[in-house]
Formats: structure tokens, C-alpha cells, sequence
């Protein structure tokens, strides 16, 4: 019995000192069966299933050539969320290219300099993307395709500095996936799409001499 005891004991100062076990070590000291699943399996597979099915590859291209085709970054005045023409200017461009592409979902990044509290700068860089989010809806965007705004606040500058500097202060609009039911299931819209680029790319290159290449050749 005064055995049994000690074991007890020796296992109660064991889990008392070690505080930072993982799930599988820490089933150690609960019931058989209590530890069902830690989470890791099912994102596995949730993964693997996005790469089988090529999701994972159609949301890269997708977000590659975004990126390439467009300006995917507003810039901020100093303590200040307000748009400003040249954000305006991006703001269109972005959404003219996302009507284009109903079956593509995004979302709003929003960053600031190091200047202020970790607290207020969390705050201000969620109301830069909440001002890029609203705006892309006035453009007839549905709010269903713009993901949950996230705010890295201060925490991923560009420059890194403690002073002010407005390449920090910044949205950064991103692809994220596609929405649902695309894209095994070809609907309307989507079928919109693939015409529309398939007509797109069979257009000739123009070959029309502006006056300005008119005047260069007379000149020589």
C-alpha cells in the first residue's frame, strides 16, 4: 500500500512539473479514450484534399496573377483611415479586375507604422481595411466575397522603423479562395468567365499607327 502511495505521489509531482505537455503526453494522466483528436489530422487532410483537388494550386495562379495585374496595396496618410484619390484610383482598379472573376473570394489586410499603442494601432489598421472593404462594396462587390477583415496592426512593416513612415501604413488586398461551389460545379457564372477569357484571348494585337508613330517614321 505505502508503495502504491509513493507512485501516486511521484506521478502527481511529475504532472505538476511539467506544465508545457503536449496533447499526446498529457493523455498520459486522463482516461483511456479521452484524447479523441488534436486538431492536426483533420487540417491534414483538409490540406491534402485541397491539393489533390487542385484548390490550393487555383487559389496560388489566382493570387499571382491579381497581384500581377493589378496595385493590391493603399497607402494611408499618418493616424488617418480616410482614402485619399490615389487609394481611390487602386480601389477601382481592384474592383473592375475582381467583377471579372465571381468565383474568387479575397480579403483585406490592415497594417500600420510603429508610432502609437500595439492596442490603437490594432484598432486603426482594422479601419483601413474596413474602409477598403466598404469601398469595394460601394463598387458592387458582394460583402459575402470579401473575407473577415484581419488587422496585423503594427506588427509587419515594410521599412522597419519606430518613426513614421507610410509605406507601413497600408491594406493589402489578397486572394483567398474561391467561393462555394466552385469550381467542379460549372454555373452560370463561371461558365460567364471562361467564355469571356476565351474570347478575350483571340483577339488580334492591334495594328493600328498612332499619330504620334506616324510623325517618328515621316521623321526618318
Amino acid at each position: 500500500m505505502t508503495y502504491l502511495l509513493a507512485s501516486a505521489a511521484t506521478l502527481g509531482v511529475l504532472a505538476g512539473c511539467s506544465p508545457h505537455r503536449g496533447p499526446v503526453e498529457s493523455s498520459f494522466f486522463r482516461e483511456s479514450g479521452a484524447l479523441i483528436d488534436t486538431g492536426e489530422f483533420g487540417t491534414a487532410t483538409m490540406n491534402n484534399r485541397a491539393y489533390m483537388t487542385g484548390e490550393k494550386q487555383w487559389t496560388y495562379n489566382m493570387a499571382q496573377r491579381f497581384a500581377s495585374e493589378v496595385l493590391t496595396t493603399v497607402n494611408f496618410a499618418f493616424n488617418s483611415s480616410q482614402l485619399d484619390a490615389g487609394a481611390y484610383d487602386t480601389l477601382r482598379e481592384q474592383a473592375a479586375w475582381i467583377k471579372r472573376f465571381p468565383e474568387v473570394r479575397f480579403r483585406v489586410y490592415g497594417h500600420t507604422d510603429k508610432v502609437g499603442s500595439d492596442g490603437y494601432n490594432q484598432t486603426l489598421g482594422q479601419r483601413r481595411a474596413d474602409a477598403v472593404v466598404n469601398f469595394l462594396v460601394g463598387q458592387g462587390i458582394s460583402r459575402s466575397r470579401l473575407e473577415a477583415v484581419v488587422s496585423y496592426g503594427e506588427a509587419q512593416p515594410l521599412i522597419v522603423t519606430e518613426g513614421r513612415e507610410r509605406r507601413n501604413r497600408r491594406t493589402v488586398t489578397e486572394v483567398t479562395g474561391f467561393v462555394t461551389g466552385h469550381p467542379h460545379l460549372l454555373d452560370g457564372n463561371y461558365a460567364a468567365v471562361v467564355y469571356r477569357e476565351y474570347v478575350t484571348s483571340g483577339e488580334p494585337q492591334t495594328t493600328q499607327i498612332t499619330g504620334e508613330q506616324a510623325s517618328s517614321e515621316d521623321a526618318q
